[in-house]
């Protein structure tokens, strides 16, 4: 049984404009790392901790970001951004939350779970690609990851 293919960028958003969008800008940005989209919260946990027909994937060491949504169906962002920081497996993978919501407890919430950073998505699309542009940049290029031994 041939092991899944590693997924380096994690975007977890269910608008399909925005992750149109989101992968022309990286694509833009010359990003050419393994990107996997998951549509809402269930699929992203699902993929990020092996389960279902992810059963095969490796988590730890593989995803270098997650790109996530707060405003996500089955799932919410805060539940999936929860589990991410609880899980010994999975806590030290940033997490950018990557939405519309400007919701003053939505940010607080976001940061007291552990986000690396909260980003709210720009209505021009000119200004959306940039915002994750740079952010997929730093977060893949700049960012320098603890090692962790497997």
């Amino acid at each position: 049984m041939k092991e899944a293919k590693a997924v380096e960028i994690l975007l977890i958003e269910d608008n399909p404009q925005d992750v149109e969008l989101t992968l022309r800008a990286l694509g833009k940005a010359k990003v050419t790392n393994s990107i996997h989209v998951a549509r809402d919260g269930a699929e992203a946990l699902e993929i990020l901790f092996g389960e279902g027909s992810d059963a095969r994937r490796r988590i730890s060491g593989a995803t270098k970001v997650v790109l996530l949504d707060l405003k996500l169906p089955k799932i919410d962002g805060l539940e999936v951004l929860k589990r991410i920081k609880s899980d010994p497996r999975t806590k030290l993978i940033p997490v950018v939350v990557l939405t519309s919501s400007r919701e003053q407890s939505d940010i607080v919430e976001s940061y007291r779970l552990g986000v690396n950073s909260y980003i709210v998505k720009p209505v021009n699309f000119e200004r959306f690609a940039e915002a994750v542009q740079k952010a997929g940049l730093y977060w893949l290029l700049l960012n320098q990851p603890p090692h962790v031994d497997e």
